[in-house]
């Protein structure tokens, strides 16, 4: 998926000639903390809230101010891992979409990436979690898939979890299928090692049935 891809247009950009309070207002509108200045499609830059925190007169126009803007945005064509880099990094809540001439397109904003998120992990599916934990040199994704596949269940999302000065890996897979008893004790008989699971109908440690058979012994 590309950056353009996840343009909302319901937040509208903010002009030079906007008050520090239509700022102010804005941010708490939309619950974020971060909103790009633009002037004839031109990008000047993001305004943060914090910012804005020493400003006494809230009735000053922002293009009186004098701020360092930050110079954060994306290419429409880039990929999404780059806008979620860019989130992560420099801790915003929007980051600007611009075309190849550096016009300002729109914005993403933190909530649109979450929502595509959990879209793109599947996390709204029904289903388990397997977390395995492998070493990054028995790395095969496409033999862990084809066990899955073998107990007629498949795959709808997979990220790996990398841990600094180890080979160790944590393969964190959501499948189509909640009962995953069989596909652990598949995956077990491989030698992976299953680290945990979630989400499991039959993930039971007997508790009920010794539940059960003590109601059945209080009856007698």
């Amino acid at each position: 998926m590309f950056a353009r891809e996840l343009i909302s247009d319901v937040i509208p950009p903010l002009r030079t000639s906007d008050s520090v309070q239509k700022v102010l207002d804005r941010m708490a509108e939309f619950r974020i903390n971060h909103l790009p200045i633009v002037n004839d499609q031109q990008i000047l830059g993001l305004i943060s809230e914090d910012d804005l925190i020493e400003v006494q007169d809230l009735s000053i126009e922002i293009g009186g101010l004098s701020l360092s803007l930050h110079n954060y945005y994306v290419f429409e064509h880039q990929h999404i891992y780059d806008v979620i880099r860019l989130f992560a990094e420099q801790h915003l809540s929007v980051v600007p979409v611009l075309d190849q001439n550096k016009n300002y397109l729109g914005l993403i904003s933190i909530n649109n990436m979450v929502e595509y998120f959990a879209v793109m992990t599947s996390v709204k599916e029904p289903g388990g979690i397997i977390i395995l934990e492998i070493d990054n040199r028995n790395n095969s994704l496409a033999h862990i898939a084809q066990i899955i596949e073998s107990d007629n269940a498949q795959i709808l999302s997979s990220y790996i979890k990398s841990f600094p000065d180890s080979t160790r890996l944590e393969l964190t897979l959501k499948l189509n299928r909640t009962d995953i008893s069989a596909i652990i004790s598949s995956l077990l008989r491989y030698n992976y090692n299953v680290k945990a699971t979630f989400n499991d109908i039959k993930a039971d440690d007997g508790t009920q049935d010794r539940y059960d058979q003590l109601m059945n012994y209080l009856d007698i």
